[in-house]
């Protein structure tokens, strides 16, 4: 048996679910080839991880967030945004504060150096989003914007509400 061969031909499924056109591993797929292209740019120069960029990213836009709205705002989960906490903190790129409305809560911003870091890597990550979106025109840019926005409307519906039976 030549199992070179079988190895890459395609074998049937009971519900011939062809995962090459299954809309979420297409979407994983384009996410992850699109991040780690952007994350070539930046990560080593500045010790950044994905998931560390993504919350300087957010931070970078709304101050004054807990680790728990983070996850919520990125919608990754609880240790990946732990352990990209950790490393922002130990590079001095945000600090974290006591919630003067709610002591118990931690609040995290960008440092002076994490926003210098930012103010850097953002123009680099819109010239890779405007090269990516030359590949469409005008109109396929808002259809993908309002497509995008009706998937992420039911998306979170799921989230609320859990899957369809």
């Amino acid at each position: 048996m030549n199992s070179d061969k079988n190895r890459h031909e395609e074998v049937g499924a009971p519900d011939d679910l062809r995962l090459e056109k299954f809309l979420p591993y297409r979407l994983s797929v384009l996410s992850n080839r699109v991040s780690n292209a952007i994350a070539q740019a930046y990560g080593e120069r500045f010790e950044l991880t994905i998931p560390a960029w993504r919350v300087m990213a957010i931070l970078g836009r709304f101050p004054d967030l807990s680790a728990a709205d983070l996850v919520e705002q990125t919608a990754m989960d609880k240790v990946a945004i732990s352990r990209a906490v950790a490393a922002l903190f130990r590079n001095d790129y945000i600090t974290r504060s006591e919630d003067p409305a709610d002591r118990r809560r931690q609040v995290l911003n960008l440092s002076p150096l994490g926003r210098e870091v930012y103010e850097r890597i953002v123009p680099l990550a819109q010239q890779y989003e405007n090269d990516l979106m030359a590949s469409l025109s005008t109109d396929e840019r808002q259809q993908l914007d309002s497509i995008i926005e009706k998937l992420m409307d039911r998306a979170q519906a799921w989230a609320e509400r859990g899957l369809i039976d």
